[in-house]
């Protein structure tokens, strides 16, 4: 499969859109935000732009985005007030009159299928909630806010040299540029069968050929970013992971495995062919902390600021939903595209159901334990 002609969140605003179920991704956003909004203050203040350049890689289609970009624009306007040589509580009043007025600029990035037109149509009851750009506030103005898309797979080239001051991504870089080739054999046959990912039943050469796919996009994203940012620009990137170097944990694999479970249980149904799992493989990869950190080492663009590791913690009262469900609506929002492409559309409702019912019956045994990280990364 071609994963960028295919691969995209589900658009629109119906209840199996990934706009209606990315909550557990905004949970991860909120927990982690004081760090990314200090990070963009430091690189205003750092570099004082009169346009400050921001891209968000892997936007999505969902609320989120907005809600990010607001965010990262209330963090900045409050930097440019408190900043005295743009007319902050240090500054004379003659310096304030004269300041220069800041312009954020802000770049949408997914891939070319992304449901880009539900943010725009979203755009003007956005503007409309911030007061537009340029309102006289308490003797100050608001910096002015420009909102764009630029779409095109971050593993290749996105912005001009030296244009971007901050790159921000959520949730996007344990996506992989393709499925690993290694794992097929000499006749194109996945060598991974009943299994979607990395599991206990796979042959070693299945690790090898995942790990080896994540050096090469990581480093190659590394390496295009730094071309991007200026000097001293930041990057905070927040992606899935592991807690530790073993590759079957019960985190982000066992919640593949299980998806592969119910596709193993819709084939005793007869509702879908084993020959169809058996060629079905994901383009994903939970890196750990030491692998994060060699291949930034590698690459050698980024000083790493931190690297922060991160459990989303499960809602007790969860307004009635159990948790196997929350986990198969946001799974089915993110993988519906590949797998209505492969299998067909008839199966979804039927499989994620299914889904949900093994994750409740898991979580009742044990807890279930997906990592995040959140790597953030200054340009040397």
């Amino acid at each position: 499969m071609d994963v960028e002609k295919i691969f995209h969140m589900k658009g629109g605003h119906d209840e199996t859109s990934y706009s209606k179920n990315c909550s557990l991704q905004k949970k991860a956003s909120d927990m982690m935000k004081h760090i990314t909004m200090e990070a963009i203050q430091e690189v205003y203040i750092n570099t004082t732009p009169e346009i400050l350049n921001i891209a968000d890689l892997g936007c999505s289609s969902g609320r989120n985005s907005l809600s990010m970009i607001s965010d990262l624009y209330h963090a900045v306007e409050d930097a440019h007030r408190k900043t005295p040589t743009h007319g902050g509580p240090t500054s004379t009043t003659t310096t304030a009159k004269v300041a220069k007025v800041l312009t954020v600029s802000v770049y949408l990035n997914d891939l070319p299928t992304n449901d880009f037109n539900s943010i725009f149509r979203a755009l003007p009851e956005f503007f409309l909630k911030e007061e537009g750009s340029m309102i006289q506030k308490q003797g100050h103005f608001r910096p002015s806010l420009f909102i764009a898309a630029s779409p095109g797979s971050f593993y290749g080239p996105i912005f001009p040299p030296n244009f971007l001051h901050f790159i921000y991504s959520s949730y996007s870089l344990h996506w992989l540029s393709k499925v690993p080739p290694g794992i097929y054999d000499d006749y194109g046959k996945s060598m991974n069968k009943g299994n979607i990912y990395i599991c206990e039943s796979s042959n070693p050469c299945i690790i090898e050929a995942y790990v080896e796919q994540f050096r090469e996009d990581f480093s190659g994203f590394l390496q295009l970013r730094s071309k991007e940012l200026t000097m001293g620009g930041r990057m905070v990137l927040v992606f899935l992971g592991r807690e530790t170097p073993n590759h079957i944990d019960r985190g982000n694999s066992f919640l593949w495995e299980l998806l592969a479970r119910s596709f193993s249980i819709l084939i005793s149904k007869g509702q879908v062919e084993e020959e169809k799992l058996n060629s079905y493989d994901v383009h994903f990869y939970a890196p750990s902390k030491e692998e994060i950190e060699e291949e930034v080492k590698k690459q050698g663009s980024f000083k790493m600021v931190n690297l922060e590791m991160f459990q989303i913690e499960r809602e007790v009262d969860n307004g009635g939903i159990s948790y196997g469900f929350a986990v198969a609506s946001t799974v089915r929002a993110i993988q519906e595209s590949m797998i209505k492409h492969h299998f067909g559309e008839e199966i979804l409702d039927s499989l994620f159901h299914t889904y949900a019912q093994l994750v409740d019956e898991e979580i009742s045994k044990q807890d279930i334990r997906p990592i995040t990280f959140l790597l953030n990364l200054s340009k040397i």
